[in-house]
């Protein structure tokens, strides 16, 4: 599968949310989520767990870039990862630990999320479909950017992984 995403950093949570319901945006729910990432020679894997809902495990790539970027990303349950992976523990990366808020605007899932030693940020994910293409899911992304740009800061070109592997190593390496 494959999605259009952009996230950028969220100044202001309660506006963010009153856009949401100007634009008329569902809320799906909020969800307390637990994404273990383990190292991988390419792409990414996630193991996702959220109290109430099945683990499920993510492998996407895409590039690190601020602006909108195509992610191409595979959802396994366990047991299909175990068959694509192996059974064998694989070495953990980083833990990433969020509130989610979940609204879904159309096929985009916009996310207002909280997360543990980073602070708030908002995704937006247009799903590419044969109705939707990826020119559109773009055009869809460069909408929202500009409705939530009140409530938005800049543009994060990295997931969260990166920036709270970025905060590990500045913590443990040695100072000048």
């Amino acid at each position: 599968m494959h999605n259009v995403e952009m996230k950028a950093e969220l100044r202001d949570l309660p506006l963010a949310r009153s856009i949401c319901h100007a634009l008329k945006a569902t809320k799906i729910a909020t969800l307390e989520q637990t994404d273990t990432y383990f190292k991988l020679a390419t792409g990414r894997l996630k193991k996702r767990e959220c109290a109430g809902e099945p683990t499920e495990y993510v492998f996407y790539d895409r590039d690190n870039r601020a602006r909108p970027r195509l992610s191409h990303f595979t959802i396994y349950s366990e047991n299909e990862a175990a068959e694509r992976f192996g059974s064998t523990p694989m070495p953990v990366w980083v833990v990433v630990k969020k509130t989610r808020e979940l609204w879904m605007l159309g096929s985009v899932r916009i996310h207002l999320d909280t997360v543990e030693d980073l602070g708030a940020f908002i995704e937006f994910e247009a799903l590419v479909s044969p109705s939707n293409n990826v020119a559109r899911c773009h055009e869809t992304v460069a909408a929202l950017r500009g409705s939530f740009a009140p409530a938005m800061g800049e543009t994060i070109a990295v997931s969260y992984s990166d920036m709270i592997a970025g905060q590990i190593e500045s913590q443990t390496s040695p100072e000048a």
